[in-house]
């Protein structure tokens, strides 16, 4: 068990590296070569395009500027600058009320802190009841802070009950004005966001079969006669996972071409050369830009094939689809009601925006699903339970004394001063660390194995799992495991009637561990995380190996977002082990308000001037980060009734029945008030957005609006989806309608918000008969035309050599759709 100078040696280790961090980032990030690491967010919303240098070739890379050196710590308070309402536009409503959390947490343990450490400290100070226990009990100074000194049925266990109940009282409190504010913040954001897609869309799954007739044929046979008023259109689902693994591949070809072209015009005396075998590292040497033209089109030829093939299968379409509602108040009546009589058909529930769908996953068998949830339950059972031997192998290292008694021989390897000071205070902890670090990639598989058609879902699953893997094997099974190896010897040479007095007054000692944990975890791992070493890294490898056009620039430059299945459970933790300590060992909390004010800084800094979230799914995480900090309460009391059974404090323990009652008569309230806003879409505010869209543009083609919005990426281009700006062209005149749709804000565009400087410094119509979608993709491809004829469609593409123009109609017997696109490439060389 860690001792005071154990902790000091941890503390002293953690701070250092902390410091260590935070100095390189300050360091590192005025420096031009890695602007592009510190500032991705202002790069990839246009925001700033170069950083400043001074120095010529030199001052492209390295900072010469040497005053910008004394002032390389004004990244603090510009991390501070931003309000919370401009963060929402700059960043989305997700990364603001993830940065709620963490002022959530110094709202509650900052009062806490003080009056525990002012009340509760004293009063366990001043029993020294484990100075007279049996020696046999391992026991430190620290422990004698801990409601673990208080002699057995003594009367200051009543000062113990009555600061669960006010900190109880507290966290509620706290915790109900969030809940109402983040409600309302979510509301006023969806009030105020102008026309999206996902509004009028709903996502249909258990289609029936009916026998003669297609999917297609039966949603929108079922949509017309159940919602004739509302019902505007649909768009089926294919199974088009190995389509989309070819275009992928195809993406990767004409990379490598635009390279090589790139390099001929630079050299046009020296045509480029490449070799046939695998890597390019062997075979036969060959012209690179005849290659990869060939190998291109060879792969049209297979991805025209397989297009035609999923078109003309019946059993390549799933039966789901998105179906499309004229107005808003439309699609909440479907999505929020039952439209069968059979309640396992025609389960509709609102559709994700389309950054948020997870594709891969539309493919699956809506019954195949129950069958994959049980499969990777039992497989995350086993897996929680296989990490309980490196979990155990930890505790042994934080828990040498019970070692020592019971195999003397490794007394000398571990009697060694700072060697037991390390072995106790930081490797444990920092063991722990490692061994969790692959594990919510792990959970991830297992997530979307699962079959959620949402990436928004994917990762709030990923977070309950990992959540309760750390609720297992990190909180409860360091505290068995832990007590099991610190009082082995008690175990081993006591009657059996004292196991229980041991496990009580050991539980709280394991706050010794957790504090460590804290500082390694919570301290040095978020400073860690400001210095994004590891992105650093990544980037330049890929600047000097892989980097050849634009879009290799920005997918290693991709920052990605706040990891979710990672931050929120590893926060929750931290929640968790806050509450359950404020009254068992209060002198825990000063370092966890550390961690919450170190991480508040840093991941306003992060997500003002990094993250670039995927998705925006408006605060959906909420109701369950609150439902675990209700939970922690629920552990906390029912800890604490435990702890005082063992003290044998008969009349003061029954006075803590009662809480946990009105602590989940408090959730069920917060559940029943607030929850909704989370769950479903008010009619109300349906109805209130519809009427202002029809006051505010008398002629709105919404048809049009909505035909490519949820289009599967089979009738897409080559290039994919990430690679091709659609516009959307439904006017037969070629003067454009000059009022667009109008985007509703609460506070100033990101346009409006300027990047902080380090010191080196489709228009709306009537409907026409026939809708028409152009896509244009200007690639230097070869010349083909493919036709298709179905029954109902006609699909016809054209592609144009030199500067290709892509032309894919659809026609049916009510709509031609049409596509054009226009991506123009830069080529950037390093």
């Amino acid at each position: 068990m860690a001792s005071l100078g154990d902790i000091g040696v941890s503390a002293l280790i953690n701070i250092i590296s902390a410091f260590t961090f935070l100095l390189a980032f300050a360091v590192l990030r005025i420096q031009p070569i890695n602007d592009r690491v510190y500032f991705p967010k202002w790069y990839i919303e246009g925001k700033r395009t170069s950083p400043r240098s001074w120095g010529g070739v030199v001052g492209k890379f390295v900072n010469l500027n040497i005053m910008t050196y004394f002032t390389f710590l004004n990244w603090m308070p510009q991390a501070l600058k931003m309000s919370e309402s401009e963060i929402i536009t700059h960043a989305g409503l997700d990364s603001a009320v993830f940065l709620r959390i963490y002022t959530l947490g110094l709202k509650i343990f900052t009062p806490v802190a003080i009056v525990a450490l002012l009340i509760l400290i004293p009063v366990n100070v001043s029993d020294g009841t484990l100075s007279f226990l049996s020696r046999d009990l391992v026991v430190d100074d620290i422990d004698k802070l801990s409601i673990s000194n208080v002699r057995p049925k003594s009367y200051k266990f009543f000062v113990h009950i009555s600061m669960e109940y006010l900190f109880t009282f507290w966290v509620c409190y706290m915790l109900y004005k969030e809940y109402n504010r983040i409600a309302s913040m979510r509301l006023k954001f969806l009030a105020a966001q102008g026309r999206r897609a996902e509004q009028f869309t709903v996502l249909v799954r258990n289609v029936p079969h009916v026998s003669g007739r297609s999917v297609s044929d039966s949603v929108e046979t079922f949509f017309q006669r159940n919602h004739p008023d509302h019902y505007l259109c649909h768009q089926a689902m294919y199974n088009a996972n190995k389509f989309a693994r070819m275009v992928r591949q195809r993406n990767r070809l004409q990379n490598w071409l635009d390279y090589y072209q790139l390099k001929f015009e630079r050299h046009p005396d020296k045509r480029p050369k490449t070799k046939r075998g695998c890597l390019g590292i062997c075979g036969k040497k060959v012209d690179s830009i005849d290659y990869y033209k060939e190998q291109i089109k060879y792969l049209d030829k297979k991805l025209t094939m397989e297009r035609q093939k999923i078109l003309k299968d019946s059993k390549s379409v799933m039966p789901a689809a998105f179906v499309s509602f004229n107005s808003r108040w439309g699609a909440a009546v479907c999505a929020q009601t039952q439209q069968s009589k059979n309640p396992t058909l025609w389960l509709t529930n609102w559709a994700p925006e389309p950054r948020d769908v997870y594709w891969r996953n539309l493919a699956i068998p809506f019954v195949s699903l129950s069958i994959r949830k049980l499969v990777i339950s039992l497989s995350v059972f086993a897996l929680v339970f296989f990490y309980m031997i490196p979990i155990a192998f930890v505790q042994s290292l934080a828990n040498l004394e019970g070692l020592e008694r019971v195999a003397p021989f490794l007394r000398p390897l571990v009697e060694w001063g700072f060697i037991k000071s390390f072995l106790q205070g930081f490797l444990p902890p920092l063991a722990l660390k490692l061994f969790l670090y692959f594990l919510p990639a792990i959970l991830m598989i297992m997530s979307k194995i699962e079959g959620h058609v949402a990436l928004s879902v994917l990762e709030r699953r990923t977070a309950a799992k990992y959540y309760y893997f750390l609720l297992v094997n990190v909180f409860l099974g360091s505290i068995v495991a832990g007590t099991a190896f610190q009082q082995l010897h008690a175990f081993l040479h006591q009657s059996a009637t004292q196991i229980p007095r041991n496990i009580g007054v050991s539980i709280p000692m394991k706050a010794t561990f957790f504090i460590t944990y804290i500082m390694t975890d919570g301290w040095a791992g978020i400073a860690c995380e400001i210095l994004r070493l590891k992105p650093l890294v990544i980037f330049h490898l890929k600047n000097m190996f892989i980097v050849k056009t634009e879009r290799d620039l920005e997918k290693a430059m991709n920052p990605g977002g706040v990891d979710f299945p990672e931050a929120l459970p590893s926060l929750q933790l931290y929640f968790l082990l806050g509450i359950v300590y404020m009254v068992v060992t209060p002198i825990l909390l000063p370092f966890i308000l550390i961690f919450f004010a170190l991480a508040y800084f840093v991941y306003r800094h992060q997500i003002i001037n990094v993250y670039h979230q995927q998705y925006e799914s408006a605060a959906a995480f909420w109701p369950h980060v609150h439902a675990r900090i209700i939970a922690s309460l629920l552990i906390s009391q029912l800890l604490l009734m435990g702890l005082l059974t063992t003290k044998k404090a008969a009349n003061s323990t029954p006075l803590l029945i009662v809480l946990p009652v009105l602590t989940l008569s408090f959730h069920k309230y917060c559940k029943n008030r607030f929850e909704p806003a989370f769950r479903n879409y008010p009619l109300e505010e349906a109805m209130s957005k519809d009427t202002q869209d029809r006051a505010s543009e008398s002629e709105i083609d919404l048809k049009s609006y909505l035909a490519d919005a949820y289009l599967h990426p089979i009738f897409r281009s080559f290039e994919e989806v990430d690679l091709v700006e659609v516009r959307v062209d439904t006017n037969p005149n070629p003067n454009p309608n000059p009022n667009p749709p109008k985007q509703a804000s609460p506070s100033p565009t990101p346009s409006e918000l300027s990047s902080p400087s380090p010191d080196h410094d489709h228009h709306d119509e009537d409907e026409p008969s026939h809708t028409v979608q152009h896509y244009e993709v200007r690639q230097p491809h070869p010349i083909y035309q493919y036709e298709l004829e179905q029954p109902h469609h006609v699909y016809q593409y054209d592609h144009e050599q030199p500067h290709t123009a892509y032309h894919y109609e659809v026609e049916s017997p009510s709509n031609v759709y049409r596509y054009d696109s226009e991506p123009h490439y830069q080529y950037y060389h390093y």
